[in-house]
């Protein structure tokens, strides 16, 4: 699956206009007050009615609200999308997580997630999870995704969805989240018939900048290494184990949830996902690797400038229709 090129690769004009007109801000010596407003500014922007030139329309066959997740100690909040029509139906449940790491939010992903829930059929559920920042680590982000999973499977009735039809689907840091909550499914004795990782970052301990890739698109337009460096430093403050949110050094990578793993070849982080799907592979794990040349970091959420968005998207419904079927 997948095209193959040869050759000096480019991001797609949009892409590259885009990053030209953006100030791009001096992450490694942004203080807290900073962060907290330019993630304010920045996830307004991706929830607004003009960030869909870029973001692309939600698939009219789904619809889409917020619900609220009443768990032991807080709330959490996701974003529900559904097949219309389909009330009466018990579905199949796709999980799914956001990148972004220290700003994101589901609404960035309502292209994909409703083209997903109309067209598999499937309800579909996005976690505004925590984003990491001073005071909060990745792990936060890590435990919301278990949680909610838990929580939707543990009230299936309520959600309308059939348990043993799940899969997973993850963005960027997102999915860590996934990756992670695929690995503790199989220990929770939780069988998921899917995980999806769209351009992983799967490692965060001090090989996470090893790579070729991470020298080669340092610079990209939509992830730098330096964005990387301030992500790394919020995810995994001093003195907590980067192993512990890093799916590339599980101890046991078997008898996961078949695996779908997305790659855009011009990604800081491509390599992370050539790597992880690697060992899924040596670890007995079914897994195809499909990568997208031309295409930066986060493409799947820019349909609207990245014309591979859109292959990308139908490889993952098929593969997701293929396993989730009755």
């Amino acid at each position: 699956m997948g095209t193959t090129t040869t050759g000096p690769q480019q991001p797609p004009l949009g892409i590259r206009l885009m990053h030209a007109l953006r100030k791009e801000p001096d992450w490694l010596a942004m203080p807290p007050e900073a962060l907290a407003a330019f993630r304010e500014a920045e996830n307004r922007k991706r929830g607004s009615r003009l960030a869909r030139v870029i973001t692309g329309f939600p698939d009219r066959g789904a619809t889409m609200n917020w619900q609220e997740l009443d768990l032991p100690n807080r709330a959490l909040r996701v974003r529900v999308y559904r097949p219309s029509g389909n009330a009466a139906a018990r579905l199949p449940l796709v999980l799914h997580v956001h990148g972004g790491g220290f700003v994101g939010t589901a609404v960035q992903c309502d292209w994909v997630n409703s083209h997903l829930a109309a067209r598999l059929p499937a309800v579909v559920v996005s976690v505004e999870h925590r984003l990491v920042d001073p005071e909060t680590p990745l792990s936060a982000a890590i435990d919301d995704g278990w949680d909610a999973l838990d929580h939707v499977l543990n009230h299936a009735a309520e959600w309308g969805i059939d348990p043993d039809r799940t899969a997973v689907f993850g963005e960027s840091a997102g999915s860590m989240v996934t990756a992670l909550a695929a690995i503790r499914a199989r220990h929770s004795g939780l069988r998921l018939r899917a995980q999806v990782l769209v351009n992983p970052c799967v490692d965060l301990t001090s090989t996470a900048f090893d790579y070729p890739s991470m020298t080669e698109y340092a610079d990209s337009p939509t992830l730098t290494v330096k964005q990387m460096e301030f992500f790394r430093r919020l995810a995994v403050p001093d003195g907590s184990d980067p192993r512990t949110v890093s799916p590339l050094y599980a101890d046991d990578l078997s008898g996961l949830a078949p695996a779908l793993v997305v790659v855009p070849t011009l990604d800081p982080v491509a390599d992370h996902g050539r790597t992880y799907a690697a060992r899924l592979r040596d670890a007995g794990t079914p897994v195809e690797l499909v990568e997208h040349p031309g295409a930066g970091h986060a493409f799947l959420s820019m349909p609207g400038v990245v014309p591979q968005a859109r292959e990308a998207r139908t490889q993952i419904a098929d593969f997701l229709q293929e396993r989730l079927a009755q």
